[in-house]
């Protein structure tokens, strides 16, 4: 008997024990998840995004605000334009200049090397442009005061037909005809340094020159490649 009645004992003091625990457990878990009736806030945590899925917590990378924004999602880097994902077209602000003798320049930016102007106008920052004020490798430019630039020097050619035909089978390269729909001059290139304001490069290729607005006014597209850049949809 007493080795009966001492078991009970131990018994029913584990059980006992085990009540208060759970009971305590319980009256825990619900003060933390409890909303304020009043209407104050809630401390629960969210849950972790690998909840309810197949993929571990230990692929989710950290928060966005902690690491550069380009890591995260989908990232534009020429930030100039506007993307149309259906057309695989990019809408790019359309620029126009002269050449010192009035020509008309017309052009695009892609590329500097000044990240003030780079973050200001959604260009690409490209700090080795610096190393391109070599030689021919740029052609240089003047800002004037009605903010257009003056080129010293390079003309392009956009009259000729644009003409790639393939080899045979399993020679289809190299092409038997290649001609490009735009030729440079001997002094062209798409980079210029703009003298007058700290040297600063850009990469600004030309799409149409020495033609008035009215010549390449092709809003609704059909545009004549032989007076602008064979990628051109429309102006």
């Amino acid at each position: 008997m007493m080795m009966v009645s001492k078991r009970r004992s131990v018994l029913t003091t584990l059980l006992l024990s085990l009540g208060i625990i759970l009971m305590w457990t319980l009256m825990s878990t619900h003060s933390v998840s409890a909303q304020d009736p009043e209407g104050g806030d809630d401390d629960v945590a969210p849950s972790p995004p690998s909840i309810g899925a197949d993929i571990p917590l230990s692929y989710f990378g950290p928060a966005p605000s902690t690491v550069q924004r380009e890591l995260i999602g989908p990232y534009q880097l020429l930030r100039a334009g506007t993307i149309d994902v259906d057309a695989a077209t990019i809408t790019l602000p359309l620029y126009e200049g002269q050449l010192t003798d009035g020509r008309s320049v017309w052009y695009i930016l892609t590329d500097t090397n000044d990240k003030g102007n780079a973050d200001a106008l959604g260009l690409n920052y490209s700090a080795k442009l610096t190393y391109a004020a070599v030689g021919l490798a740029t052609r240089v430019a003047r800002l004037e005061a009605d903010t257009t630039l003056t080129f010293n020097r390079g003309t392009v050619d956009f009259s000729p037909d644009a003409v790639l035909v393939t080899g045979e089978g399993a020679n289809a390269f190299p092409p038997t005809e290649a001609t490009p729909g735009a030729v440079g001059d001997s002094n062209y290139s798409p980079l210029v340094r703009i003298s007058n304001l700290g040297n600063t490069i850009y990469n600004a290729p030309i799409v149409a020159f020495d033609v008035d607005a009215e010549a390449i006014n092709f809003c609704e597209g059909d545009a004549d490649h032989s007076l602008v850049h064979d990628k051109v949809i429309r102006i």
